[in-house]
């Protein structure tokens, strides 16, 4: 019998490393900016209310425009959108590496965003068509799948070296020879679908309510921050963004062909699976969020130091993720490992509600990321697969979008929600204090304490839903041994 490893062509292994080139981009960007923040922040002259929407407005517009991107690659062509979404997220970053103003740079990270939307969807496809099935598609899922998650532990490395010895601006240019070099390894090796459907429609009306939803709630969050939860202008987006998001909702149950058909979040295991990325993404992203303002600017780390510092994270997360995660959760289910997965990572950021003023890496930090890294290894495979699982062939691709659109609203509604929450507290202990720089250091150590209990509360609330919801026993899809499907991989 013919060996299928050995005849498959070469270039397959080319496509998969322009692929893995453009995930690798997407991937470290919602993290390559968090140690370049305090940077960023000192040189362009912004506020602290204002300073989370340098990576909510990438994750933001990311997580919005998922749904119709995987839309836009089945009429258009996976080869086509996959080019011109690297085209895109490159000039956006150079732009972005240019901006002279804090709403240049906010828009260009919009951009990137945008693109980035374009890119994932699309490369997720390039990848299943490239590799059909057998021990070449489990190794090709492995590589994509590692790279998509150490993304993260690059991304705060790479960043802090960038700052450090480069500028901040790096941490947007790098993008552009990333991007150039997996244009050309498209260009060569990659072929035009010839599944392009030209009379599917797509729901544009869809798209730009969830999209305006989505921007009001995370707008009128952030907002609170600089002028109170009862301003008029909060008050107002966060209620139009409900009311859009609740329209939303009520036209894709009423079309015909909806942007996300309701079945696919209906059923009540992909409903457990979705709450648990949403769940453990929000978390995640508020305690980095915090965690590199707080050793920046409290305990005085350079960015290099600080993306040093964050490594036990990401390499414990990847190391559970790939090798530990899967195996307990095909001999246990997903209906305690995720909600074990959470609850770790929330004891391990009731562990960070200890720091001071004074640097004690190894007795605060480096337990809580190593713990952190544990839980949500533990909790993100298994929520991912039970996300997808049992959904009918059509909705594959808008399942697989849902996936990442979860992780990535669930990153920018909390960071906007508890920043704007610690900046609040800020200001509030700030109140008939003599104003030196020890009460200063006092009073951003307080929000940032405050920012972690809401985050541990965040986890411990999604253990609690997702063991509520969660079936009992192991899925079936889960005990299969067969490769993973695209659906199951993740963005970090």
């Amino acid at each position: 019998m013919a060996n299928t490893e050995t005849a498959a062509p070469p270039r397959r292994w080319w496509i998969l490393a322009t692929i893995a080139i453009a995930q690798l981009m997407v991937a470290l960007d919602s993290t390559v900016m968090n140690v370049a923040l305090p940077s960023v922040q000192s040189e362009l002259d912004f506020t602290d209310g204002s300073r989370t929407w340098i990576i909510t407005a990438y994750t933001l517009a990311f997580g919005s425009l998922l749904l119709l991107s995987g839309r836009l690659a089945d009429r258009f062509g996976r080869k086509n959108v996959f080019i011109i979404g690297l085209i895109g997220f490159a000039i956006a970053s150079g732009v972005g590496g240019a901006a002279d103003s804090f709403g240049m740079l906010v828009a260009s990270r919009a951009v990137q965003g945008a693109f980035a939307a374009l890119l994932a969807p699309a490369a997720l496809s390039l990848l299943t068509t490239t590799f059909s099935g057998g021990r070449e598609r489990a190794r090709a899922f492995g590589i994509y799948a590692s790279i998509g998650i150490g993304g993260s532990a690059i991304g705060l490395l790479l960043g802090g070296v960038l700052t450090e010895y480069l500028s901040w601006r790096w941490t947007m240019y790098i993008n552009v020879i990333f991007a150039l070099v997996a244009v050309a390894g498209a260009f060569i090796f990659l072929r035009s679908s010839h599944q392009v459907r030209a009379t599917s429609r797509i729901d544009v009306p869809g798209a730009v309510l969830v999209s305006a939803a989505l921007f009001g709630i995370v707008f009128g969050i952030s907002n609170a921050a600089e002028d109170g939860w009862d301003s008029p202008l909060t008050f107002g987006f966060l209620a139009g963004g409900v009311v859009l998001l609740a329209v939303f909702v009520v036209m894709q149950a009423r079309i015909a062909n909806p942007l996300l058909p309701l079945r696919v979040v209906l059923d009540r295991g992909r409903g457990a699976g979705l709450l648990g990325m949403f769940f453990a993404a929000a978390g995640m992203f508020a305690v980095v969020f915090f965690t590199v303002y707080y050793v920046q600017g409290v305990l005085g780390y350079t960015a290099l130091q600080s993306g040093i510092a964050f490594l036990p994270l990401p390499l414990t997360l990847i190391a559970t993720a790939v090798v530990i995660g899967p195996r307990l959760s095909r001999r246990f289910g997903p209906r305690l490992i995720v909600p074990v997965g959470l609850a770790i990572s929330g004891i391990s950021v009731l562990l960070m509600t200890r720091i001071g003023v004074d640097d004690n890496y190894a007795l605060y930090l480096l337990p809580t990321l190593v713990l952190l890294g544990l839980g949500n290894g533990l909790a993100f495979p298994p929520s991912t697969s039970n996300s997808t699982l049992g959904v009918k062939p059509e909705d594959a691709g808008v399942a697989s979008a849902l996936v990442n659109t979860t992780q990535q609203v669930g990153g920018s509604i909390s960071v906007a929600a508890l920043n704007t929450i610690a900046t609040t507290a800020a200001t509030a202990f700030l109140v008939g204090k003599a104003v030196t720089p020890a009460v200063v250091a006092d009073a951003a150590v307080h929000s940032y304490v405050i920012g972690y209990w809401w985050a541990a509360g965040l986890f411990f609330a999604g253990a609690i839903v997702v063991a509520a919801l969660s079936r009992s026993g192991v899925p079936a899809g889960l005990r299969d041994p067969q490769p993973e499907p695209e659906a199951a991989i993740i963005d970090l």
